[in-house]
């Protein structure tokens, strides 16, 4: 039997014991900001939800590796930092153990149901908001003008994670009603929802908070696309800080600056998440990344020449004769390729 030595650190080392649970509370992390979490717990006997500042318990930093013996309490034979994801993010589920009414220490995350993700620098995935009901992708109608290459890939990265995906066109005021239909149409023609908004008229406020009351949602988007202020006129008094638009370059400023997870009067949550410059999808396939783009799935049900088709240049291609006839977006399509050139075969 191979001798397995215990890592130094003492924490770790520790022979295993099952998690008691007695005393431990269970909320919704809110916010996360350099290194400290903030819990809404759940309502205790008193029936009292409560804000408590979180710390976290040190080996939930750590990716351990167990002892396989079956004759031996399992031991902690390695403990590493992890430097590739998030041990707790906005969203959320933990058990907590207080300390006292405002403080504690998270000691469990529960399973996540989902997620939105992007990969930050070398290989690092940076978990943005957990256990979402949907995602909220904001972009202006103009002041900067819609990217749709970039709106492409916001798609690809929520569809990648399973989920409901919203579309708001803000900045409604700054254009006529027909470029705003035109400049969003094609996503409306694939069947995602689009509503058009603005904080200057309030038009489609009530319909953005209709799609948002009793759900966890998450705004992204570029920055200076005006999710902040949309925030602000959803739940008044919030006071978000919203930056203006460079005149020169036409690209937004950063406003928000931590992730955060905000209660709605009308009910539901919203999450808003600091504006990207660019959102760098998570590692997947070529195959993987067609299922994203959902208008191409059923051309890809009449089989193309070569069973391993690219959809590049081989001939005899499904998806490409669909570009061809119109039946998809060719800009779409283009698209896919774009990105399917970063992606792993």
């Amino acid at each position: 039997m191979t001798n397995l030595s215990p890592v130094s650190d003492d924490e770790a080392a520790q022979t295993e014991a099952p998690l008691d649970t007695i005393g431990l509370r269970e909320g919704l992390v809110l916010r996360v900001d350099s290194g400290q979490y903030i819990v809404h717990a759940d309502p205790d006997k008193n029936n009292t939800p409560q804000r408590v500042a979180c710390t976290l318990r040190g080996n939930l930093r750590k990716k351990l590796t167990y002892s396989t013996s079956t004759s031996q309490p399992r031991r902690v034979v390695t403990s590493k930092r992890s430097h590739h994801s998030d041990a707790v993010a906005v969203g959320d589920r933990v058990r907590f153990s207080p300390i006292d009414s405002q403080t504690g220490i998270i000691i469990e995350v529960l399973p996540r149901e989902s997620q939105f993700a992007r990969s930050a620098f070398r290989g690092r995935e940076q978990t943005l908001v957990t256990n979402l009901d949907q995602l909220v992708i904001v972009f202006a109608c103009a002041e900067p003008n819609p990217d749709l290459w970039r709106l492409d890939r916001w798609i690809a990265s929520a569809e990648s994670s399973g989920l409901d995906i919203l579309i708001v066109a803000n900045k409604r005021d700054r254009v006529d009603a027909e470029t705003a239909a035109e400049r969003f149409k094609e996503f409306r023609d694939i069947g995602y929802r689009v509503i058009e908004t603005s904080t200057k008229t309030n038009a489609g406020i009530e319909a953005l908070r209709t799609e948002l009351k009793g759900r966890i949602s998450a705004f992204t988007g570029p920055s200076g696309v005006g999710k902040s202020s949309l925030l602000n006129v959803l739940q008044p008094g919030l006071k978000l800080a919203t930056g203006e638009i460079g005149e020169t370059t036409f690209k937004g400023k950063h406003t928000t600056t931590v992730r955060e997870l905000i209660p709605l009067e009308s009910g539901g949550w919203v999450a808003d998440t600091p504006g990207l410059r660019q959102l760098d999808l998570l590692s997947m396939s070529r195959t993987e990344l067609l299922q994203c783009f959902v208008e191409f799935v059923p051309y890809l049900e009449t089989p193309c020449r070569f069973r391993n088709c690219r959809h590049l240049n081989e001939p005899d291609c499904s998806l490409k004769a669909a570009a061809a006839g119109g039946k998809i977006s060719a800009r779409r399509y283009e698209s896919f390729l774009s990105l399917a050139a970063q992606t792993k075969e």
